[in-house]
Order: C-alpha cells, then sequence, then structure tokens
C-alpha cells in the first residue's frame, strides 16, 4: 500500500466537513430525544467511575508536586492556590477529554464502525435518513453534556484529593490552603474549564463518528478505526488545549494583575 503526501490533508478535509454536517444538521427537527438520551447514559455510564478514580491520584500528585516546589521556595502559603489552579484549569478538562475519548469516544465509533460493516448506513441513506442527523448529532452532543458534567466532578474530586494530601500528608495548613485558593482563582477560570469540557467533548464525538462512519475492511478494520480514533482526538485536544489556553490568557488576566 502506497502513501500519497495528500491523504493526510484529505482525511483532514473528510473530517472537517462533518464538523460542518453537524453544525448544520443540528437544528433540523425532528429532535433525536430517545438516542440523546440513551448514548448520555451510556457515555455517563462507561466514563464516571474511570474518571473519579483517576481524578484522586491526579489531584494528589499536583499538589505533592506543588507542595515540595512551594517549600523550597518558601511560598508554602500559596500551595493550595496553585494546585487547586492547576487542576482546576487543565488537569479537570483533559482528564474528562481523555476518559470521554478513550471510553466513549471508542464505544461510539465501534458502534458506528460496526454499522457501517453491516451495511447499515447504505440502507439508512438509500431510505432517505441521513446518518449525520440521525446518529452522529445525538451522540455529539451527549458527548458535550456528559464532559460538562464530568469536569464539575473532576474539579471537586481533584481538589478535595489535593487539600487531603497537602494537609493531611504534608502537614499543611488547612487556612492558608483555603485562603491562597480564594485569593488567586477566579469565577473565569471554571467557565474556561467548562468551555474546554464542551469543546473536547464534541471533538472526541465527531472525530469517533468519522472513524467509526469510513471504516471498512470487516472487523478488523472496525478496531482499527477504534485505534486511530483514540490517537487522532488525544493530538487534536492538546492542540487544542495549548490553543485555548493562549487565548484565555489574553482575555483574561490573572487576579490580582
Amino acid at each position: 500500500m502506497t502513501f500519497s503526501p495528500v491523504s493526510p490533508l484529505r482525511e483532514s478535509g473528510k473530517l472537517f466537513a462533518l464538523a460542518l454536517d453537524v453544525v448544520r444538521v443540528l437544528p433540523r427537527r425532528p429532535v433525536q430525544w430517545r438516542e440523546f438520551i440513551q448514548q448520555a447514559w451510556f457515555i455517563a455510564s462507561v466514563t464516571i467511575l474511570p474518571t473519579a478514580l483517576v481524578s484522586i491520584p491526579f489531584g494528589a500528585v499536583v499538589a505533592l508536586q506543588f507542595g515540595n516546589l512551594a517549600d523550597q521556595l518558601g511560598a508554602q502559603s500559596f500551595t493550595g492556590g496553585a494546585s487547586v489552579l492547576a487542576v482546576l484549569r487543565e488537569a479537570s478538562p483533559l482528564v474528562t477529554a481523555l476518559l470521554i475519548a478513550g471510553a466513549g469516544g471508542s464505544a461510539i465509533c465501534a458502534d458506528l464502525g460496526a454499522r457501517k460493516i453491516r451495511e447499515e448506513i447504505d440502507a439508512m441513506e438509500v431510505l432517505g435518513i441521513d446518518p449525520v442527523h440521525r446518529l452522529v448529532v445525538p451522540r455529539v452532543l451527549a458527548a458535550m453534556l456528559v464532559s460538562v458534567l464530568l469536569n464539575g466532578l473532576v474539579s471537586v474530586v481533584g481538589v478535595a484529593g489535593g487539600y487531603f494530601f497537602n494537609v493531611v500528608v504534608q502537614h499543611g495548613t488547612p487556612g492558608a490552603y483555603l485562603a491562597s485558593f480564594t485569593a488567586l482563582a477566579q469565577l473565569p477560570d471554571l467557565y474556561a474549564a467548562e468551555i474546554k469540557a464542551l469543546i473536547f467533548g464534541a471533538i472526541a464525538a465527531i472525530v469517533a463518528s468519522y472513524k467509526g462512519l469510513n471504516a471498512s475492511g470487516g472487523p478488523k478494520g472496525v478496531g482499527e478505526a477504534v485505534n486511530h480514533c483514540v490517537v487522532i482526538t488525544f493530538l487534536l485536544l492538546f492542540f487544542t488545549n495549548f490553543v485555548m489556553t493562549a487565548v484565555y490568557f489574553q482575555i483574561v488576566p490573572p487576579k490580582g494583575s
């Protein structure tokens, strides 16, 4: 199999075209409420427990690293604020997005890929049913909703885990931890994290849907599509996170500056 230098550009264009199709058919009626609720419940059921379990050690590691760094610099009073901001701004949206992509996105890709190789997608098109409106849009909306809700869960669990390890393990002061958090954090930090989670959920679902709808080669092709879906989603998430973080710091100045 020869590699064409234009094939990545062609695939990127098709992925972007699918994203535009999702936006185009989003207001179309009837709304697939049943499919949306089923997909939201399924994605939540496969991601909520792993997300909570991952966020605890993640918050603890951040608290331990910032605690040791603050001890070296003599800035113990800012340990809580720095660790909580790290969890709130970066860790919670990324943890949420990675689990949405790894668990929910792979399931979406496998489901649509199985429908594709069974020629169910082609049958829907022959019957005049738009697969994007009927199958993709409910999954994208469900992933966006679950991402926003899981981001709040990760934020709470991560902050609580960081507080516990800083106060209990590193013998920090609870009052100083909370005071530094309120001194450095601001409400736009939470808004930005929720917007990140919303966009990350949409990216994960669109990439998974694209790879699933273009799967070929039987069950082996579906497995390869799932692997490609997870890798591509991770790359897009990290790039999008960098761009959104840079834009956020340009729009919202740090508190106290």
